[in-house]
């Protein structure tokens, strides 16, 4: 048998699109402020507190409910 490993890694969209603003910015076509340059690198951050949010919103919307 052969072992076959399979790797999830890269850039990703939030990464590519941050380091394309970042390229922009430097390069002076774009005329934002820092922090909308660097959203994309807080977009995973953004997800991973996102997703368990919403889900506790949802739980205690429904507990409510069923009161």
């Amino acid at each position: 048998m052969s072992k076959a490993s399979s790797s999830s890694g890269g850039i990703g969209v939030f990464g590519l699109l941050g380091v394309a603003f970042v390229v922009l910015k430097l390069t002076g076509y774009i005329d934002w402020s820092w922090w909308y340059v660097t959203l994309p690198f807080w977009g995973g951050a953004a997800v991973v507190l996102g997703v368990p949010l919403i889900a506790l919103i949802f739980a205690a919307v429904a507990e409510m409910r069923r009161r």
